[in-house]
């Protein structure tokens, strides 16, 4: 008997749908015809054990006992009817096919399993990456030695560890620090969370603290002899660098007003004038990361309860492919069956029926790409047609995800772009326009949130010109205006700096890292992240912004920078990178997460305590709707 063991349940369903027929469903498993049986997990069914089960002395906290770390790692069951089901079919399997996700933590959640069992049989790896039968499969045409990627379970079993080493030692040194202080709960610490927390309060002092400077603009209303009047902006030349500030911002209102003086109602040429025709391609599908921020922008869900949403649609409705992806393409071989997708989501979201009439099926944007498909591709409808009763916020977002399917099969946006430079009386003034050819894809796409916030200056049509044409300033107008705080985090934003976490570190070594590691977090966990954050009462809700609390402000000013910056998981995923590339082995990193462990809890300990608020409130008198009383358990992340 040829035992798989998938990822998870609906892995499980695909596999046996590509295996002979007819399929039995026989409990927590499935048989086929060919006496194959398909078992699986559910994600994670084994998890690290705690520091009592290692010691019982560990079950109260005391600053004595820090750091733990275990020798012995030990294992707990969190699913134990799978895990049965699979010890016992394991006895009667002459062979094992490990079909956990092509991914790190997919190598892993199988082959703990298979080593917790005590499982010594031959192991072939079945990577799928594609659910379609057909591809499964081909995908079946070629395992591989489930050996060759060991060093992938490694890694992951190196980034579960140091995990658990940091956020259980972290977690347990700072509340009984600021225990000694009065506090009452839990002071949770972990490599992704606190990072966060950390930008966050950031962002809150960097508000409190701002001060409006001023600033000028120059915009002149030119006009040519072959066509009427037309505005372009004036831009700084090398002479004005000692007037500008880090943005490039003119702050002399006398240089501002000797410049009107000098060029209003001077006469000056075109210097260069450029025309480009613009063809621009639809977005790609969403990965969860961009339907999250999407949800957040359109929608005003949050990270959570887009994924919510996604999750009903995806177990209960089958209505959406697998939603926990980082990936924004598909599988080339999904192309033939998008007439069968788009009637199907044409029935289920008639909103968008005229759109979905609209398409040209024999259009391949360049979503379709086997090279770049992940793990999991990218979140598209399904081709079930079967009514289905949605919430309201299920219905949202099941939209939102059809739509962006849609739009792979209208044409690119084509539009002319031109831009022009002028010269006058020693100054340069550039204007930019927009003319649209064909609006292509833009026809079916939804409009774009407004931000009243946000100075929208839409691109004009430009008159045809050219270059050497004489012109003239007609009116140079000054505007005064002022800089302008950063904004607040939303639930739109601070998705988009998790996943762009580089932009806010200045190390060029730490910032490329970040840019490989796709940010902080990931599209599994950055939700249940910000949601710990939230129950914590770390973070809490003002109208529709994120803020601080006074809890939050103090852990992080507690704590040494290395625990509110993302340097340390930049540091982390490069390691990890080179144990998946065999350039460093396991104990030697644990090792040094060991000793970094060792130098942050006697930092700690110096401290004799730290000062935090007895209750959790925000800078603003609004409290958050979602704080929740914090609990016992530390949040590893």
């Amino acid at each position: 008997m040829r035992l798989f063991i998938a990822e998870k349940p609906s892995l499980a369903r695909a596999i046996a749908e590509a295996l002979p027929g007819p399929q039995t469903r026989k409990g927590d498993h499935i048989a086929c015809a060919d006496g194959s049986v398909v078992a699986w997990c559910a994600g994670h069914i084994l998890e690290t054990a705690p520091p009592e089960d290692y010691d019982p002395k560990y079950k109260g906290w005391r600053l004595e006992d820090l750091p733990i770390a275990p020798t012995e790692w030990k294992l707990v069951v969190s699913a134990a009817p799978l895990l049965r089901t699979i010890k016992t079919l394991l006895k009667s399997a002459t062979r094992v096919v490990h079909a956990g996700d092509p991914d790190r933590e997919g190598q892993l959640i199988v082959d703990q399993v298979l080593d917790f069992l005590g499982y010594r049989g031959p192991v072939d790896r079945l990577l799928v990456s594609d659910t379609n039968p057909d591809a499964v499969r081909r995908q079946l045409a070629t395992l591989q030695p489930n050996a060759n990627f060991e060093s992938l379970s490694h890694a992951a079993l190196g980034r579960q560890r140091a995990d658990w080493l940091y956020g259980m030692n972290m977690t347990r040194l700072y509340t009984l620090l600021g225990q000694k202080a009065g506090y009452e709960g839990v002071l949770s610490v972990g490599r992704v969370q606190t990072p966060l927390l950390g930008l966050i309060v950031r962002r809150d002092l960097a508000i409190e603290h701002f001060r409006p400077a001023p600033y000028y603009t120059l915009t002149a209303t030119l006009a040519a002899a072959s066509v009427g009047s037309f505005s372009a902006r004036w831009q700084p030349g090398e002479e004005a660098g000692a007037h500008l500030d880090e943005e490039k911002r003119l702050v002399s209102k006398a240089l501002a007003n000797t410049i009107r003086a000098r060029t209003e109602g001077a006469s000056g040429a075109i210097t260069d004038y450029a025309q480009d025709k613009k063809a621009q391609p639809p977005p790609l599908p969403y990965s969860l990361a961009d339907l999250q921020i999407d949800g957040a922008k359109r929608l005003g869900l949050s990270a959570q309860a887009v994924l919510d949403a996604c999750q009903a649609l995806y177990e209960t409705h089958r209505l959406t492919t697998y939603p926990r992806s980082d990936c924004s393409y598909l599988p080339e071989g999904h192309h033939v069956h998008a007439p069968e997708v788009l009637a199907a989501l044409a029935t289920q979201a008639p909103a968008l029926a005229p759109f979905a009439k609209g398409v040209d099926t024999t259009l391949r944007s360049k979503a379709w790409n086997d090279k770049k498909v992940t793990a999991h591709h990218a979140i598209i409808p399904t081709a079930n047609a079967a009514p289905a009763s949605l919430t309201p916020a299920e219905r949202a977002v099941y939209e939102l995800v059809a739509r962006r399917y849609l739009l792979q099969f209208y044409p690119p946006h084509e539009f002319l772009q031109t831009k022009l430079t002028v010269a006058i009386a020693g100054e340069r003034f550039v204007a930019t326009g927009r003319q649209i050819l064909s609006p292509g894809w833009r026809t079916a796409a939804a409009a774009e949130p407004v931000d009243p916030d946000r100075e929208r200056a839409e691109d004009a049509v430009l008159p045809p010109l050219r270059r050497g044409e004489p012109v003239t300033a007609k009116a140079v107008t000054v505007a005064d205006k002022l800089t302008r705080p950063p904004k607040p985090f939303s639930d739109d934003s601070i998705l988009q700096a998790m996943v762009n976490i580089a932009a806010f570190v200045t190390d060029a070594g730490v910032k490329k890292l970040l840019h490989e590691a796709d940010g902080i977090g990931t599209p599994a966990t950055r939700a249940s992240i910000i949601e710990t954050l939230f129950e914590r009462g770390y973070i809490a809700r003002h109208k529709k912004t994120i803020v601080s609390t006074t809890t939050g402000r103090s852990l992080v000013h507690a704590l040494p920078a290395v625990a509110t910056t993302p340097d340390m998981t930049a540091v982390w995923e490069a390691a990890l990178r080179a144990i998946v590339d065999r350039q460093q082995d396991l104990p030697s990193f644990l090792a040094r997460v060991h000793a970094q462990l060792r130098q942050l809890v006697d930092q700690g300990r110096a401290l004799g305590q730290i000062t935090v608020p007895k209750r959790a409130a925000p800078p603003s008198p609004a409290a958050s709707p979602r704080r929740r009383p914090p609990s016992a358990r530390h949040s590893a992340r």
